[in-house]
């Protein structure tokens, strides 16, 4: 293959794993503009800080209920009652983090992508504020479902 041809191959390459990121505001250009958190509910954010496996996305369910998709280079939040918390995805394995949350709390779940057999597998996790806020301030701000717009 010519060097040429390579670097053709090698843009659309780019362009298609691009195609399927987060587009939208930054989440550093909207955040000011967000709704308060209500005194008696609990915030998640999801995020996803790779464009790694831009394909595979998979819903992001909370206590059951789909809440929003791993997208690539997204982030979303979701206002909840207190108490425990699980949060799922699945590809060819489903993937479970469970954890509390009380009242005014915040918590971030980070959305990581890891090889699978057949395909990639994308695993919640638990972040501390510091890193999650480091990581999602360029990330695309994806349009809040919350738990009413997944019903």
């Amino acid at each position: 293959m010519s060097k040429n041809a390579f670097r053709v191959w090698t843009l659309l390459a780019s362009l298609l794993i691009l195609a399927g990121c987060a587009s939208g505001p930054k989440f550093n250009t909207v955040e000011a503009s967000m709704p308060a958190l209500a005194k008696d509910k609990a915030r998640v954010f999801f995020y996803r800080a790779t464009s790694l496996g831009a394909a595979i996305q998979p819903d992001v369910r909370m206590n059951g209920t789909v809440i929003g998709k791993a997208v690539p280079l997204g982030v979303y939040f979701a206002d909840t009652d207190p108490g425990n918390i699980e949060i799922a995805t699945s590809t060819e394995v489903e993937r479970k983090l469970t954890f509390s949350i009380g009242a005014s709390e915040t918590r971030y779940v980070r959305l990581n992508i890891s090889l699978g057999l057949l395909v990639g597998r994308v695993a919640p996790e638990l972040v501390d504020e510091k890193e999650a806020r480091m990581e999602i301030v360029d990330l695309a701000f994806l349009p809040n479902r919350g738990l009413e717009g997944a019903k």
